[in-house]
């Protein structure tokens, strides 16, 4: 009697059933979310170019098939994949390049670019303020690179990189100008376990993203001080309003916050477990020192550092935000977490 297939070879069939596309895309990052990119586009993708940090780690996943510190559940068929730890190698080969690094490392990255990009496709997954240039990625693309928003696009949440891994329902908003370019990517990354939102909100999508990592940080620390459920769904509350007045006095645009890309992705990011910067937040709150708080995590927490450009915009601009002001206080003045949260319930509503 022939053995009857289990729901993961059954899946597997069909995975491999599937008409894959013939798209030249690449990934450049080896974290967590740039992991679960690749994951996401495998499902569709004859082959997926991916660039990763070191030669180590492009050894490792060619010997083993999965990344060897970031979601290391996650296999690949390497069959599937082209490593390569030059970004030339990679911008070469590709017409669409997912940037997925750390803010922090994405110039260290493309200083190095020296092949041509023109009419390239470069689609930002980072969530975080370019320090080189202290300013958003579309921004430094467009200045440094002369990379105009038509050959941009933009990722935005709710999307948990360790959801994507488990295979759970998860929501990407893709931000582009260029109804083709929407229409490319949408086919590229919806899959049975992810599903895709357009959006013409570049710039609003991004700088949401990097809002939504700042308040979580203030999310965990409250929850680190002893704050429970009730004052966590006002300060939330309280967010969303703060980041449609920062969002409309940085680009007015027909937007909606209480879309899945604003208030979903502040959401998750505000009260998951998965959530680096809530962690961050709530070592915090428990009464470590920022610095030691930083150093304890092995995944970079992008609303720190994004926390200091966004305060010094929102001053600039003379836009209150007093949550901002809170968590830039505790992060880059040492004011005391207690007093400063004590503070804000008095302004909460």
């Amino acid at each position: 009697m022939p053995k009857k297939k289990t729901n993961i070879e059954s899946k597997n069939a069909s995975s491999s059933k599937r008409n894959k596309q013939d798209v030249a895309i690449g990934v450049l990052g080896s974290g967590s979310f740039a992991t679960a990119i690749v994951k996401m586009l495998v499902e569709n993708c004859k082959l997926v170019h991916w660039c990763v940090r070191n030669e180590f780690v492009k050894g490792a996943i060619e010997l083993r098939g999965h990344n060897p510190t970031y979601l290391t559940s996650v296999s690949f068929s390497t069959k599937n994949l082209k490593i390569t730890a030059d970004i030339n190698e990679l911008v070469s080969a590709c017409e669409i390049i997912v940037l997925a690094t750390p803010s922090i490392y994405l110039s260290d990255a493309m200083d190095k670019l020296k092949v041509d990009y023109q009419d390239k496709i470069f689609v930002s997954a980072i969530k975080g303020i370019v320090p080189k240039v202290n300013d958003i990625v579309a921004h430094y693309l467009r200045e440094e690179f002369g990379i105009g928003f038509r050959n941009q696009a933009v990722i935005a949440g709710p999307c948990h990189a360790e959801e994507v891994g488990m295979e759970r329902l998860s929501y990407l908003t893709i931000a582009t100008v260029e109804d083709d370019v929407s229409g490319k990517l949408d086919k590229i990354f919806t899959s049975s376990f992810i599903k895709v939102n357009p959006s013409k909100d570049i710039l609003g999508n991004e700088y949401s993203a990097i809002l939504k990592n700042i308040y979580a940080i203030g999310a965990g620390i409250a929850s680190g001080l002893g704050y429970g459920d009730n004052f966590t769904a006002v300060f939330v509350t309280n967010a969303i309003r703060e980041m449609e007045i920062f969002l409309e006095a940085i680009y007015e645009a027909p937007r909606d916050v209480n879309e899945s890309a604003y208030l979903g992705d502040l959401l998750v990011t505000a009260y998951s477990l998965f959530s680096r910067n809530r962690n961050l937040g709530n070592l915090i709150g428990k009464g470590y020192t920022v610095k030691s708080a930083i150093q304890s995590m092995n995944m970079v927490a992008e609303g720190y550092y994004a926390a200091d450009s966004v305060y010094r915009t929102a001053k600039d601009k003379k836009v209150k935000t007093p949550i901002i002001d809170t968590i830039y206080g505790i992060l880059y003045e040492e004011k005391n977490a207690d007093k400063q949260f004590k503070k804000l319930t008095t302004i909460l509503t």
